[in-house]
């Protein structure tokens, strides 16, 4: 008994993934989308294998589902252009090369903050009772003709 109601489980099955696959496939063969939908939805079995067999666009071995680029279909180790295994960051020469800019803008900001330090202090020791006023910083620009 519990068998008789398999062959309709498995139409029904089979229709709605024939409805489902044919309306999220971009461009059917030998018919356009609307006219695959009527044909599965009006002969349900025969309408589904119909699509199956030549409706879906061919996928064949090499093609991917997304854009295709140059690496597109290949394992990461097996993509063209490869020189070999990625390096780990310790020993990749760029990365390596920008920890050593980095280190050397660092250097120079520590180099810059420190003569900040030091032209204030001498400015404080300067601006103390008895001093004549303060003196420019070394990196001031000097002033231009005056305006009229």
């Amino acid at each position: 008994m519990a068998t008789r109601g398999l062959p309709l489980l498995i139409e029904v099955g089979l229709l709605i993934y024939a409805i489902v696959d044919c309306i999220q496939t971009p461009v059917p063969r030998n018919l356009p989308k609307w006219a695959w939908l009527v044909v599965i939805i009006v002969l349900p079995l025969f309408g589904s294998i119909a699509w199956l067999l030549l409706g879906r666009p061919d996928r064949r071995a090499g093609s991917v589902p997304w854009p295709a680029t140059g690496t597109a279909g290949y394992p990461e180790y097996e993509r063209p252009g490869r020189t070999g295994r990625s390096l780990a960051p310790d020993d990749d020469p760029e990365f390596l090369a920008g920890l050593a800019a980095r280190r050397e803008d660092e250097s120079r900001l520590a180099a810059w903050e420190e003569n900040l330090r030091r032209r204030e202090e001498e400015l404080r020791q300067e601006g103390s009772p008895g001093a004549s006023g303060t003196t420019p910083p070394d990196d001031a620009a000097p002033e231009g003709p005056a305006r009229q």
